[in-house]
């Protein structure tokens, strides 16, 4: 076993989230020789990452805000169990400041980007903004809408039809396309209380919509002092209510030199903010152009990260762990060509029989 670069401390890591991803982080820590400390709920006290992990706490009863959401009580949990850094996996509390901040806060280290970070790409009108002054190919769009009116004044400016979008949030929630002002004006209020009531702030913003767009995604990671890699793209394209159903890399029927633009936007967009750990740069690629704009930030590890890991060789948990916890590490200044590809399926449990709805492949 690989033994801990920090033989003074006690090495060991509070996972803030639960089911496959605890379980997947687990196993890179061992293989580390760090301690796993996890957390449960009462419904999952007998769930694999309870078992996995060298110690386990209880966080509270079913629901998630009276148990994994709950701050103060994981801040509790690491400070008691002697974990000097907390994984939050994605999901949960993955982007939520606050929480990194208290635990940076407490001298407990945050296995992620930066407070800071994870507040400028939180609201994607900001991410756009940033995005922008970095030079990375923008879709025609807005600041954020004060009204109804003002939507319709902007959307003729850029054309139908628009996409209407919540600044907050994500999972595809508070996206609605647009043909006209007539379903302009009768959809704007709602996705603003759908952001409302999901995200607590109902910010709303409007972009050109893309036709034939393709959603490709590059994976990106940073040391925090300004070098930033590009590990490859992800084609996630094939979607069911704005959410992922498949993602592949690489991403199919792109010319290495479109490719080798998307890497390098990404890379110069990190580059700008001196990103810190892993990070998705989020991408609409045109298919009737050929060109591609950006869509947004994940500040966090995506569910799809492990088909980047089977193609690149790479660990990214093991990156996340050794750029906060090991001084003698660093990035590699020279990347091995990926080989193979690779292909995630996730499984939605709903009745397909109850959704109108179905997958749609752009």
């Amino acid at each position: 076993m690989i033994q801990s670069p920090i033989e003074n401390l006690q090495s060991k890591i509070l996972i803030a989230n639960r089911g496959e991803i605890a379980a997947r982080a687990i196993r890179t820590f061992k293989k580390l020789g760090y301690q796993s400390i996890a957390v449960y709920s009462d419904p999952d006290a007998n769930a694999p990452h309870v078992d996995l992990a060298d110690e386990a706490y209880r966080l509270g009863g079913g629901p998630v805000s009276e148990s994994y959401l709950l701050k103060e009580k994981l801040l509790e949990i690491a400070k008691t169990s002697g974990a000097n850094a907390v994984f939050p996996g994605y999901g949960l509390l993955s982007e939520n400041t606050e929480f990194a901040r208290m635990c940076e806060d407490a001298g407990v280290k945050w296995l992620g980007p930066t407070p800071e970070q994870i507040i400028a790409f939180g609201l994607k009108h900001e991410a756009r903004r940033l995005a922008g002054e970095a030079g990375v190919p923008l879709v025609p769009g807005t600041d954020l809408l004060e009204n109804s009116q003002m939507a319709v004044i902007e959307a003729c400016k850029i054309g139908f039809p628009v996409m209407l979008k919540s600044t907050a949030g994500g999972g595809g929630i508070g996206m609605k396309i647009c043909r006209d002002e007539a379903e302009l004006l009768r959809e704007f209020e709602s996705v603003v209380r759908l952001s409302e009531r999901s995200f607590g702030f109902g910010g709303v913003f409007i972009e050109g919509f893309i036709e034939r767009g393709r959603h490709v995604e590059v994976q990106i990671f940073g040391d925090g002092k300004g070098k930033v890699l590009a590990l490859g793209e992800r084609d996630c394209s094939v979607q069911r209510r704005n959410q992922k159903v498949f993602e592949e890399t690489p991403a199919p029927h792109l010319s290495e030199e479109t490719r080798a633009a998307l890497h390098a936007a990404a890379v110069k967009l990190g580059q700008s903010v001196k990103y810190r750990s892993a990070g998705t740069v989020e991408f609409i690629y045109d298919a009737d152009r050929g060109s591609f704009f950006f869509l947004e930030v994940n500040t966090r590890l995506q569910v799809e990260h492990g088909v980047t890991e089977l193609v690149t060789g790479i660990d990214l948990v093991e990156w996340m762990v050794r750029l906060e916890l090991d001084p003698s590490w660093a990035m590699p200044e020279v990347l091995e060509t990926p080989q193979g590809c690779a292909i995630q399926a996730r499984v939605y449990a709903e009745d397909p029989n109850h959704h109108s709805d179905r997958a749609l492949v752009y």
